[in-house]
């Protein structure tokens, strides 16, 4: 017996009170459960009665005692206790209890989906970093947060698609491409131009490609570079996100808005809908009408879009594709989008619940207590590539999204590359390193547990406490994914894998699983070993859903 079906057992047993009479109340639709920190308390505590009363007029306890009796009936209940003001501590069968890992085992990659986001529509964009550079350790976590919350809406029923939003208009590329120019024409770079290896790098393979380009005109020199310079940073981008597991079902050209007519098209529709003001010379969308602190300009006085205007467009296309929920990951500089997208949104009629934006906070990296500021290559900022090179893809993923995306990050090169258990990815890496290796133990003893051919186990053997503390933890796997997926907090999910680790660590440390010496393997060890092979498949669950690797050796 899971959460969902002990809360199931409470449910019903409130609604057989109540329709007994019993109790006169509206039976919700959620029981809330919690795991008692001592067991003593049961496996499971609740406090529905306390939350009923007001409903019903009768005090928490009286509630709870009609609730509990009915509830000692039901299959799997082993006691129902009544503590403090009306919590109902619930100790479940050991028999139901158990009974999940034998519905883990056969469940396998699909243990712990949901279906509440069934049906969803999800245009997911995240990174989105401009073609000037690579992609620097800021973008580094929304590459890895960014994938690993597509990955838990999915396990939720959402189809999710993974979009980056090509920046190739504006003053930052024509600053980029003057800067190569400069750098193939050996000059220094322009003042508000780019700088770092790359670009002298990016600049001769242009060259190379066109060998005339330097010496041409500066305007038509400078389309050349523009145009095959953001080519080429955008293929390394994408290579380097290919390497780091992180890749996109579309990749949006922001240009493509202004060559189609999206953006004008976009502005009519609010000039005629009356939401663009035209005041000094502008236009300006009047998005403080709808919560945001102030209004925005949407057309400048010389006639040029402002960076709003593509928003716009884009937000309509994005809409016109059928997606019913636009989630847009963005830096920490980029806060006021929350407000003016949102706007944006209600200006065209449409819910600004449509829009979610998410706004996370910079990434240092230190090594012996200090920071490190420069690349080898980009000259101003550490690199994703930077980032691969000193932790490795699984630590560099994982220590991005174990952290809430709402604080700034300090990431210790010394803790996340070491090989113990204070490194947090090795030591949930090695609880399944050494789960495998006890799968391979046991089939060198001849032990087979059948477990793709219709083996069994006996659940009521899995009776001591670090077993039941092992099962609880398997058991809340489907509530963390569900929970991740609504709050958009990829990293419960790492937190919860680290506290399953250390749960089948306890357990391994205090329970012997395999016969010693010419000993049999009996029922227990079967048992056991069932026990070990669900939470080795829930590690790797875990591990999938953040794009880590479950290594069977380390």
């Amino acid at each position: 017996m899971d959460p969902v079906q002990l809360a199931d057992a409470v449910r019903r047993a409130l609604a057989s009170a109540v329709a007994d009479g019993h109790i006169d109340v509206e039976v919700p639709a959620d029981i809330p459960l919690d795991r008692p920190k001592s067991r003593d308390h049961g496996d499971y505590a609740t406090p529905i009665a306390m939350k009923l009363a007001k409903a019903a007029r009768r005090p928490p306890r009286e509630i709870a005692e009609v609730l509990a009796a009915h509830l000692r009936a039901a299959p799997g209940i082993a006691d129902v206790e009544i503590a403090g003001p009306g919590f109902l501590n619930i100790t479940v069968e050991t028999a139901a209890a158990a009974a999940l890992v034998g519905r883990i085992v056969a469940d396998g990659a699909g243990y712990g989906a949901g279906d509440a986001l069934a049906g969803r529509q999800v245009n997911l964009e995240f990174v989105s970093a401009n073609p000037t550079g690579p992609i620097h350790i800021g973008g580094a976590r929304w590459a890895a947060v960014g994938d690993a919350l597509g990955r838990i809406l999915a396990t939720q029923g959402a189809s999710v698609l993974r979009e980056y939003y090509f920046n190739d208009a504006g003053a930052q590329i024509d600053r980029f491409a003057r800067s190569l120019l400069a750098a193939a024409r050996d000059q220094p770079a322009p003042e508000d131009g780019y700088g770092g290896d790359y670009i002298g790098e990016i600049a001769g393979r242009v060259t190379a490609e066109q060998p005339a380009a330097p010496d041409l005109p500066d305007e038509q020199a400078t389309e050349i570079y523009r145009r095959a310079g953001v080519e080429l940073m955008f293929e390394e981008i994408k290579a380097t996100l290919h390497t780091f597991r992180t890749d996109f079902d579309v990749y949006f050209h922001e240009n493509s808005l202004h060559e189609s007519g999206a953006v004008d098209a976009a502005v009519q529709r609010l000039k005629d809908s009356g939401h663009l003001t035209f005041a000094d010379g502008a236009w300006w969308l009047n998005s403080m009408a709808y919560g945001d602190d102030k209004d925005r300009v949407v057309i400048k006085s010389d006639g040029q879009p402002a960076y709003i205007a593509g928003d716009l467009a884009y937000f309509l296309d994005k809409r016109s594709r059928g997606f019913d929920l636009c989630i847009y990951m963005l830096g920490a500089d980029h806060h006021g989008y929350i407000a003016r997208l949102k706007a944006a949104a209600a200006a065209f009629g449409d819910d600004p619940d449509v829009v979610e934006v998410l706004i996370g906070q910079m990434v240092n990296l230190v090594r012996d207590g200090q920071p490190l500021r420069m690349s080898k290559r980009a000259g101003t900022v550490i690199t994703l590539d930077d980032l691969i090179e000193a932790l490795g893809v699984d630590a560099a993923r994982y220590a991005l999204i174990r952290y809430s995306v709402d604080t700034t990050l300090d990431l210790d090169l010394d803790l996340w590359t070491r090989q113990t258990s204070d490194n947090p990815v090795f030591y949930v890496q090695y609880a399944h390193a050494r789960l495998a290796s006890l799968a391979r133990n046991a089939a060198d003893l001849g032990i087979d547990l059948g477990l793709e051919t219709g083996g069994t186990y006996d659940p009521a053997l899995l009776d001591t406490p670090r077993e039941s503390e092992l099962i609880a933890l398997l058991a809340a796997y489907p509530g963390v994914l569900a929970t991740a997926a609504e709050l958009r907090e990829p990293h419960r999910v790492a937190r919860y894998l680290e506290d399953l680790a250390s749960g089948y660590h306890k357990f391994y440390d205090s329970v012997r699983v395999l016969p010693l010496g010419s000993e049999m393997a009996g029922a227990p060890t079967i048992a056991r070993l069932w026990l070990c092979a669900a939470t080795r498949q829930v590690l790797a669950n875990g591990l999938a859903v953040l794009g880590v690797d479950a290594p069977e050796r380390m």
